[in-house]
């Protein structure tokens, strides 16, 4: 994990047990404080998570992706205000860009989702990617399980959509929703940078500019070449505009039957098989720095290669060292 970890005391102990017990009740104000603990890779969170880890897998997750200006978050909101008319708790996390001097989260899509702030029912909080490939940071994963914890009926993940398809959000999310619109060539490029694959519903907002039609017909066509003979859901694609509202019911619906179909296909282990990814991934980075840093390999490294060894060279050795030294702790383990 990144930052410097807090030594956790009797006093911690006490304050994690008090905020879990918080947390527990929904109270927003300690969902916000362990997000923060989260985000800021505080040893706390890991011992508060535990606590309440038994209530987590209660809330469905929805990831929204799309290239920027397809109206995410605005479709967010509307998806919102669905689920609100349905008297489902909404839990909302917006990953922006990090800032390149502070790391915090420059859009702060809470600006455009005013009208939701107000609603009790729903909790909001804009996330820094903090540099993290496909725009997802490590703390979003424990986040959603914080306000999964908290009692949120849906928890919804809007991804950046900068660069290149955000593969992060299908280790984070139950249903990715991909947004697209017409007449900035985002059908093209879904294809080419192959967001299709992650989808489980295709939105095609703005669905009243020109172009809308033709969009719709070569995704479908797209979904059903790609995915035909090797899955049993077809991803439906769907027409909306989220600023007059029009189709939102339909992209509601969408997800349902998305959530409807794993559950009937195997929830249980499709959520399995992304908590290993997760340990796999939480555990690679704690090793990894772990050996770079404490470890001494960076220095090694560093010696390695100003010796002129190629970088190749360098990680064999170093990974052969590394095996070495596991085979002496065995040893003298027995």
């Amino acid at each position: 994990m990144n930052g410097t970890l807090h030594v956790t005391g009797t006093s911690d102990t006490n304050q994690a047990a008090d905020l879990a017990e918080r947390l527990l009740a929904g109270d927003k104000a300690a969902v916000a404080r362990v997000i923060s603990w989260a985000e800021n890779a505080d040893a706390r969170f890991a011992a508060l998570l535990a606590r309440v880890y038994g209530r987590v897998g209660h809330g469905w997750r929805t990831g929204v992706t799309g290239p920027p200006g397809a109206g995410k978050s605005t479709l967010v909101n509307e998806v919102t205000k669905s689920l609100r008319a349905r008297s489902r708790t909404v839990g909302i996390l917006a990953v922006d860009p990090s800032s390149p001097f502070s790391g915090g989260a420059l859009l702060g899509d809470r600006i455009r989702m005013e009208e939701r702030t107000l609603d009790k029912g729903v909790y909001i909080r804009s996330m820094a990617s903090r540099g993290s490939h496909g725009g997802l940071s490590r703390a979003t994963v424990d986040a959603c399980d914080v306000i999964d914890a908290a009692g949120y009926d849906e928890v919804i993940v809007e991804t950046v959509g900068v660069g290149q398809a955000e593969y992060d959000i299908v280790s984070a999310a139950d249903t990715v929703l991909v947004v697209l619109c017409p007449g900035a060539g985002d059908g093209v490029q879904a294809m080419k940078a192959g967001v299709l694959e992650v989808a489980d519903v295709l939105a095609v907002n703005k669905a009243e500019m020109p172009g809308a039609d033709r969009m719709l017909v070569d995704l479908e066509e797209a979904m059903h070449i790609r995915q035909a003979g090797r899955s049993k859901w077809i991803t439906p694609v769907v027409a909306c505009s989220a600023k007059s509202g029009d189709g939102i019911e339909d992209v509601v619906a969408a997800i349902e039957r998305h959530r409807e179909h794993l559950k009937n296909s195997g929830l249980a282990a499709v959520r399995r098989e992304k908590r290993l990814e997760q340990v796999h991934r939480v555990l690679n980075e704690r090793l990894g720095e772990h050996l770079w840093g404490r470890g001494g390999y960076g220095e090694r490294a560093r010696a390695l290669l100003d010796s002129g060894r190629s970088p190749y060279d360098v990680v064999e050795e170093l990974f052969a060292a590394l095996l070495a030294q596991a085979a002496r702790g065995r040893n003298g383990a027995t």
